[in-house]
């Protein structure tokens, strides 16, 4: 599986850690809370937490996936 470069600061995040901080940014940016540069800072940050949350569950689907190949073989 190929990875993005997701900083480390990501990385360590749960799902949950990560669809809270997604919620408060679009939150800031559907409200305008934010100037131009922040709101293109949080909209590459959304971009790489979207990378993390599908690399979150590409490794949940592969783990599923081993675990039906081993009860497969057993």
């Amino acid at each position: 599986m190929k990875r993005k470069n997701i900083p480390t600061d990501i990385k360590s995040k749960s799902l949950n850690e990560t669809k809270s901080e997604i919620s408060d940014i679009l939150e800031r940016l559907e409200n305008n809370q934010v100037d131009l540069e922040a709101s293109k800072k949080d909209y590459e940050r959304l971009l790489v937490l979207n990378d993390h949350i599908d690399n979150l569950f590409k490794e949940k689907l592969n783990n599923i996936k081993s675990i039906g190949l081993k009860n497969k073989t057993s």
